[in-house]
């Protein structure tokens, strides 16, 4: 069998294989992976704070951040090197390449978060059940799973 004939088959051979796995209600490899990392996102940054959605930075702020974890904000979150480089490489990738890296890679410093709060008054951050701009979850019950849909926030006194 020539080459072309070979890669050819084995193209055929990829797709129906990826046909039968979405007819038997299997995700593809590449969705699979990606919830596998979404997941370790959550379990790893999540354990501390609110494992906030990549979208919500630039990939050059996620590299930073991920590339600097002995100092996180004030805080030691090393991790182990392999899941670093897995999480760096998803949050990079997961990351809003249109935005513009916000001042010290907070998302409370971007203009997009900053717009969106403008009009709630300062003193709303300092409420117990605030506490700051970063408790995203205060306000918006769904913020875990990344959604930060206006009608759905609610705001403690």
């Amino acid at each position: 069998m020539s080459s072309a004939l070979r890669v050819a088959a084995l193209a055929i051979a990829a797709a129906a294989s990826q046909s039968a796995a979405r007819a038997a209600g299997a995700a593809p490899a590449d969705t699979r992976a990606s919830v596998d990392q979404a997941a370790l996102h959550r379990q790893e940054c999540g354990a501390c704070h609110t494992a906030f959605a990549p979208r919500l930075l630039p990939p050059a702020s996620w590299n930073a951040l991920m590339n600097d974890l002995p100092h996180h904000f004030g805080t030691d979150a090393s991790v182990e090197p392999a899941t670093r480089r897995t999480l760096t490489s998803w949050l990079v990738s997961q990351g809003s390449a249109g935005r513009a890296r916000p001042e010290n890679d907070r998302i409370t410093r971007s203009g997009w978060f900053r717009s969106e709060h403008s009009e709630l008054p300062a003193g709303v951050w300092s409420r117990p059940s605030i506490k700051s701009p970063s408790n995203c979850g205060a306000c918006h019950a769904r913020a875990d799973s990344g959604a930060f849909n206006e009608h759905d926030v609610r705001i403690p006194r």
